[in-house]
């Protein structure tokens, strides 16, 4: 279905028949650490460590500074909530996120794909579990982060307030 694409595209597996192309180019041509390296992924279920707020937006980005993190939460509108920890960004979430709301949790791995800065930003249910406002402000923030880049978003109802070059609808599969 929809994740597998998502799950193609990252060579997660490979195509059985059939080819999959990226600028035209076989993807199984790509260097395998490059490619993954192009790519930000953003899924519908968060993995998270047992660690703080800033260690799991900062993870797959150790050179990443403060005033990156703190950017990334905001696009996510998530810095308003971790504002309001008395630990802040420095709130252990526990084994995870345990400690966090499904939104929560989607909306901290969307800033750790948004932090990556890639040149694919791949949007797997990301935004499945937040409530209508959020939803919209989140995607207000990454309008103008977009630009330039190919963006795949996997969902099951369609962002009125973006445009999109191509919608592929997938119907029981193909």
């Amino acid at each position: 279905g929809k994740s597998t694409l998502a799950h193609l595209l990252s060579r997660m597996y490979d195509t059985g028949d059939g080819d999959l192309l990226l600028d035209d180019i076989n993807i199984k041509a790509f260097d395998l650490n490059h490619l993954r390296t192009s790519i930000a992924y953003a899924p519908q279920e968060a993995y998270l460590f047992s660690d703080t707020i800033y260690n799991n937006i900062r993870f797959g980005r150790d050179d990443a500074n403060e005033a990156e993190i703190k950017e990334a939460a905001r696009m996510a509108d998530l810095d308003k909530d971790i504002m309001v920890l008395p630990k802040g960004y420095e709130t252990m979430i526990g084994e995870r996120g345990v400690m966090l709301s499904g939104g929560q949790k989607q909306r901290m791995v969307l800033a750790r794909a948004i932090l990556k800065n890639s040149k694919i930003l791949i949007l797997d249910e990301c935004l499945s579990a937040v409530d209508t406002q959020t939803e919209k402000t989140i995607l207000a923030n990454l309008q103008s982060f977009l630009v330039g880049k190919t963006t795949l978003v996997i969902t099951h109802r369609i962002f009125t307030s973006w445009t999109f070059d191509q919608i592929i609808i997938l119907d029981n599969g193909a």
